[in-house]
């Protein structure tokens, strides 16, 4: 397996200030309703409230603040499913920088429409995730571009890391973490976090059933590639990726595999319990902390509601059912 650097605590804590300048810290919020409901202390982490709904729009602002100089020289190309896409062309609208997206032709029109009004041009590519980035990287090599690894960059987990530390200033003696997985820089920089402050905390990554790549790559310790059929486009990736692996093969807890129906049940309680709209990918930690209630029976756990960027429609239907 490639090496990669890895970051660390100290370098999470330095992007801090990167991320404050222009993001404000997110609630942790306590929901009486949802801890009765799952026997235990349930407190939920509102990234969904980020500007462009999504946690990783912190490591764009990082990302784009520290490598400015080189990203408004050449510009800057990356691949996404939607979340990530919108984090870069962000931090590219707040700099000033010209910013190109390779998007799968599957991707929601919600996200493809929200990095058009940010300025950002899209380009689209390929079926799934893994085609738009090969051919992200090969406009790179061809034009210049400064090219952003939406996986394998260490500079994201910096910045995306910045939510976990917000989540320890708030809730110090938390017991248990449940961080969804789709590339993995939330989990990733959770554990990096979090283990380091100290151990003894719990971190589950949670994945879809039907998209569950990264659970064997963290099983078999080598990058796995496997189809994907799941709604969840935040976890829609069909291989674990060489970063994240790194990172976590040896600090994660626990993986747990969640359908789209659990899924699409936990939006549902997300909104009844605490007023909060998630996708399905944000609403995976909810989804697997239904599942694992009985082993959190107790304690203190954070559910990490990584992206609120959903449709209309698909809320409408998913109340409806």
């Amino acid at each position: 397996m490639t090496g990669f650097r890895i970051p660390t605590l100290a370098d999470i804590m330095n992007a801090r200030r990167n991320v404050r300048r222009f993001l404000s810290p997110t609630p942790l919020f306590y929901s009486r309703r949802l801890s009765r409901r799952l026997g235990f202390e349930a407190y939920v982490k509102l990234e969904n409230l980020q500007p462009v709904r999504s946690f990783k729009v912190r490591g764009g602002v990082h990302y784009m603040t520290t490598m400015l100089d080189e990203a408004v020289k050449r510009g800057v190309i990356t691949a996404s499913t939607g979340n990530h896409a919108q984090s870069i062309a962000y931090a590219g609208m707040l700099h000033g920088v010209d910013v190109k997206i390779v998007m799968p032709k599957s991707a929601p029109s919600l996200k493809v429409e929200a990095v058009n009004e940010l300025g950002a041009e899209v380009i689209f590519w390929g079926d799934y995730y893994e085609e738009a980035r090969e051919y992200a990287e090969r406009l790179a090599e061809e034009k210049g571009y400064l090219y952003i690894h939406g996986i394998n960059e260490p500079i994201l987990y910096e910045g995306v890391g910045t939510m976990h530390l917000e989540v320890l200033e708030d809730l110090p003696y938390v017991d248990v973490v449940i961080n969804p997985i789709g590339g993995g820089s939330g989990a990733a920089s959770g554990v990096i976090v979090y283990k380091s402050v100290n151990p003894r905390i719990r971190v589950y990554g949670v994945q879809a059933e039907a998209a569950p790549a990264f659970y064997h790559s963290w099983k078999t310790g080598r990058p796995v590639r496997m189809e994907v059929k799941t709604m969840a486009e935040g976890l829609a990736t069909s291989m674990g990726y060489e970063l994240p692996l790194q990172v976590l093969k040896d600090r994660l807890d626990d993986i747990i595999l969640v359908s789209d129906n659990e899924m699409i049940s936990a939006v549902r309680m997300l909104l009844e319990t605490t007023g909060q709209v998630a996708e399905l990918a944000g609403a995976a930690s909810t989804a697997a902390a239904v599942k694992e209630r009985k082993r959190l029976q107790g304690l203190r756990v954070v559910l990490m509601l990584t992206g609120g960027n959903i449709s209309l429609e698909r809320l409408a239907s998913i109340l409806g059912g």
